[in-house]
C-alpha cells in the first residue's frame, strides 16, 4: 500500500505520521507543498499536524491553497483515501472536504495533554480496529481545535455515522464534544487528537496504532 505525506512550511508532525504509516507496513512518499501532483498509485494521503504557514489568516487556510492540496482534492474525488491530523483536519474543513470549522479553544489556551476519547464509529476504514464506544486515549496540541458545525451539519453528521471520535472529557468547546469526523464516503478523516503519537512502543499508550493498521489493512483489500 503506497501513502504519501504532504509537508508545508510550518509541519512539524510529518515524519511522525510517515512512521506511523511505515509501522502499518506501508509504503511512504514526503511530498512537498509545491508539488502539483501526488506520486502515482498512492491509496493514502496524510496531511499531519503542526503550524503550517505559521497560522497566518487562519489556521490551515493558506496550506488549503498550496498547489499540492489541488492534488488532494483531485484523489480524494476519485476515491482515494486521506487523513487530516490536528492541523491537517483544519487544513481538510478548509479545503471543504470536511464539514464545520476549527476555532479558538473555548479557554483560548494551548491545550497539550493525554486526553480520554470515544470511539463513536467503528464502521470506517479508520476505526474498523476498534469497537464502537471503545474508551481510547490519544495527545492533544492545539490552540485552535474547538470543532465548529451548523445544527444542519451536526444532524447530517449524527445521521449519516460519520462522528469518528468524540472527547471523553471537556477539551476545546466542540460541539458536541466531537474530536473527529468523516467525509460522505467514508474515506476521509479529520481529527484533532494525535493517534501518531500514540502508536510506537516508545510511547506511553499505543491506542494510536489499530488505527493505522486497520487503515492498512482495509485500504489495501478496498
Amino acid at each position: 500500500m503506497k501513502a504519501a505525506v504532504i509537508v508545508f512550511p510550518g509541519s512539524n508532525c510529518d515524519r511522525d505520521l510517515a512512521v506511523a504509516f511505515r509501522a502499518a507496513g506501508m509504503d511512504v512518499t514526503m511530498v512537498w507543498h509545491k508539488d502539483t501532483a501526488l506520486p502515482a498509485g498512492v491509496d493514502l494521503v496524510g496531511v499531519p499536524g503542526g503550524f503550517s504557514f505559521g497560522d497566518y489568516l487562519r489556521c490551515g487556510a493558506i496550506a488549503a491553497r498550496s498547489p499540492v492540496t489541488a492534488a488532494l482534492v483531485k484523489h480524494v474525488k476519485a476515491g482515494g483515501y486521506a487523513i487530516g491530523i490536528c492541523n491537517g483536519f483544519q487544513v481538510l474543513t478548509e479545503t471543504g472536504l470536511l464539514p464545520g470549522v476549527l476555532m479558538r479553544n473555548a479557554g483560548l489556551k494551548f491545550v497539550c495533554r493525554n486526553v480520554k476519547l470515544t470511539v463513536a464509529t467503528a464502521e470506517s476504514a479508520f476505526t474498523s480496529g476498534y469497537s464502537s464506544g471503545e474508551t481510547v486515549h490519544f495527545p492533544v496540541a492545539h490552540h485552535d481545535g474547538n470543532y465548529t458545525a451548523t445544527a444542519e451539519q451536526v444532524a447530517a453528521l449524527k445521521a449519516e455515522d460519520r462522528i469518528a471520535f468524540t472527547y471523553g472529557e471537556p477539551v476545546n468547546g466542540s460541539v458536541e464534544d466531537i474530536a473527529g469526523v468523516l467525509s460522505d464516503n467514508r474515506r476521509v478523516l479529520g481529527l484533532m487528537p494525535h493517534p501518531e503519537r500514540a502508536a510506537d512502543p516508545a510511547h506511553p499508550g499505543r491506542d494510536g496504532a489499530r488505527l493505522f493498521q486497520s487503515l492498512a489493512g482495509l485500504v489495501a483489500n478496498a
